[in-house]
């Protein structure tokens, strides 16, 4: 099957993954990922234009910034080929033998993309009780744990206003607003913790944006994870959840 290759060449300030990162695009499916949500679905589209118009391969340079709903403030360079390249697909798994407690505490993900998808594959059997919401059906994957709630939710932040107040969060939608959105509605509510995906330079916009409207960000944790694992969907992952454990098993 036909397909193009979209490689990360260059990257400049804050960016969601670094040179080299690639992802395999066909007309009808994906492998890998170069992150940053409206990023990489910008650069699926124009991969699918490229296949189905016989276009030249390419090299483009896209700023994070408002054109993309994004505020990371650097910039990727994209390289558009047909040539096969490498695919990162390393999956880290959280090890562990905890042993699932009678009530287990409840985790909402919102957000059914890569990272999404990394965490509740990350998720240690038993340990959670897992609500995970999106904006639309088709995102969540065919197979999934019968014992996850999956809740397609057209506006996310709506849901998140009756959300449990003692359950614990996870944000990774494809869209900053959202996420801004997100982050504002929960501290509203109240949680038992909130943990936001994100580069700092993301960070400090939404600590701006929220404290403007009158909220008090510190209680949400961003960004999220372990940055020496890496920035791999599955590592992001790891590290999240081995933050969520070690919270949980802290003394009160």
């Amino acid at each position: 099957m036909s397909a193009v290759y979209v490689e990360i060449t260059a990257t400049r300030g804050s960016a969601p993954r670094d040179a080299g990162t690639a992802m395999k695009i066909t007309a009808t499916g994906i492998k890998g990922t170069i992150g940053g949500g409206a990023l990489e679905y910008s650069a699926i589209a124009r991969a699918r234009e490229i296949l189905a118009q016989a276009l030249p391969d390419e090299t483009r340079t896209l700023p994070l910034g408002p054109s993309l709903g994004q505020c990371c403030g650097g910039s990727v360079s994209l390289r558009f080929g047909r040539t096969p390249t490498a695919i990162d697909e390393t999956a880290r798994r959280v090890p562990c033998t905890a042993t699932p407690p009678e009530r287990p505490p409840l985790l909402w993900v919102w957000g059914a993309g890569h990272v999404g998808r990394a965490v509740i594959n990350a998720c240690p059997p038993g340990l959670f009780d897992i609500t995970w919401v999106d904006s639309s059906a088709s995102r969540f994957p065919e197979t999934v744990d019968p014992d996850i709630a999956m809740i397609p939710a057209t506006d996310m932040p709506r849901l998140a206003a009756r959300a449990p107040q003692e359950a614990h969060h996870l944000i990774f939608t494809y869209s900053h607003d959202i996420d801004l959105d997100l982050c504002a509605t929960l501290l509203k509510r109240g949680f038992a913790s909130c943990g936001l995906i994100g580069s700092a330079t993301k960070w400090a916009r939404f600590q701006n944006r929220l404290q403007g409207t009158g909220f008090d960000p510190a209680s949400i944790t961003c960004p999220i994870g372990d940055k020496s694992l890496g920035k791999h969907p599955d590592a992001i992952a790891a590290g999240t959840i081995q933050s969520l454990l070690s919270r949980l098993k802290a003394p009160a």
